[in-house]
């Protein structure tokens, strides 16, 4: 989509307050110094892997005593909110042990690794190839490990997380090795050339499902990645929101909401502000309260299903110049994002470098949406910082 020249721009408000809601500074650690001097309010820092977890908690506590923003929840996050999970990307690197205790009593064993990468990787590769693999980490092991880490972040989110039909996984480091980019954290593609091995969907799935219902547990937000599996995806939040779902109150229920609330109204001020002050834990779900399709690339027609209102989890989109506007199909995000509401869209950088260029990007694609959705800027990127605001609580 063309731009005006910048010349001719109108101010950015960057004094209303910009989040990104989805990216990666952790996997270029040079550059995380950038951040107290970036114009973004806040990032959504995303976890992936296993090299990359515990980066995300100390980039948290290296930025501590800058600026802070208080949440609806009361909750306070400064310029980093942090989120744990594990990417579809890696997920063949995880063993499902969650109906299993071998594991437990033996570890994981030469023969058990051998198995597991057999099983989940399509075609199956050779021994030559899985002795390149690590070895892979229990899923409940991942469960425990991510509990704690949102445990000890009490606004952190669960991310990112999903399921993708495309990857194929990287061939194994060669002789060239010793060329890789130091700047970047280990774990990731870095350029090289791709295998014909994919992991499974089946295994996916699992993966995935445990960490949603951690989410559900902990009433935790999500960022879900999708590549060529929306379908899937909604099947898979379906199967969770089973006997949850919200129904429409009838006009007798109305009735007596209104009742109540008029009773509860005149009640006695002391005994009312006992009630309000009572602190009640929120009970677990079986899936989480708020789920973001992070750079969301699928069609027009799944919107209907993903924002029924009869869902029990509140579905965001988030969209990034990146990956939704450098594409084959522009005009179908134009699309996308005329047709949702307002309160459901976000911004996102999905960067790995901290600092002028995710800002640049971040105020690229709400000037593309604003134009898209026919906001006035300061309208828009005010409505895009209340949406942001919302997910994450």
């Amino acid at each position: 989509m063309a731009q005006p020249n910048s010349e001719n721009r109108t101010h950015f408000p960057w004094e209303i307050g910009v989040f990104d809601a989805h990216c990666h500074p952790t996997d270029t650690l040079s550059s995380i110094a950038e951040i107290p001097r970036m114009k973004a309010t806040t990032l959504t820092v995303m976890a992936t892997r296993g090299e990359d977890q515990d980066l995300v908690h100390q980039t948290v506590a290296s930025l501590t005593g800058g600026q802070t923003l208080v949440l609806p929840s009361g909750q306070s996050v400064g310029r980093v909110l942090p989120c744990f999970g594990w990417h579809p990307w890696f997920s063949h690197q995880i063993l499902d042990d969650m109906e299993k205790t071998e594991t437990e009593v033996t570890g994981v064993t030469s023969d058990m690794k051998k198995a597991h990468y057999g099983k989940v990787l399509t075609p199956p590769p050779d021994d030559s190839f899985i002795l390149t693999l690590p070895d892979p980490k229990p899923l409940s092991q991942l469960i425990s490990e991510t509990r704690q880490r949102l445990l000890t972040h009490s606004a952190a989110l669960v991310g990112e997380v999903g399921l993708d039909r495309a990857f194929r996984l990287p061939q194994p480091w060669t002789q060239q090795e010793e060329n890789r980019d130091s700047q970047m954290t280990p774990g990731s593609r870095e350029g090289r050339t791709l295998s014909p091995h994919r992991v499974q969907l089946e295994h996916q799935k699992v993966v995935l499902e445990a960490q949603l219902r951690l989410a559900g547990e902990l009433r935790r937000s999500v960022s879900v990645h999708s590549v060529q599996a929306h379908g899937v995806v909604l099947d898979l939040f379906k199967k969770l929101w089973s006997g949850h779902e919200r129904k429409k109150p009838s006009r007798r229920e109305r009735a007596r909401r209104y009742s109540a609330a008029h009773a509860h109204a005149e009640s006695d001020a002391e005994e009312e502000h006992e009630k309000l002050t009572r602190v009640v834990p929120d009970p677990p779900l079986p899936f989480p309260p708020k789920i973001c399709m992070h750079s969301y690339s699928g069609p027009v027609e799944p919107l209907k299903q993903f924002l029924n209102p009869s869902n029990p989890s509140d579905v965001y989109f988030s969209f990034s110049t990146v990956i939704n506007f450098n594409g084959r199909s522009p005009q179908k995000v134009v699309d996308v994002i005329k047709a949702l509401p307002d309160d459901r869209i976000l911004i996102e950088s999905d960067l790995h470098t901290a600092g002028k260029q995710m800002d640049d990007l971040l105020e690229e694609v709400a000037r593309q949406i604003c134009e898209i959705r026919r906001w006035d800027l300061v309208q828009g990127v005010q409505q895009l910082a209340e949406n942001w605001k919302r997910f994450v609580c």
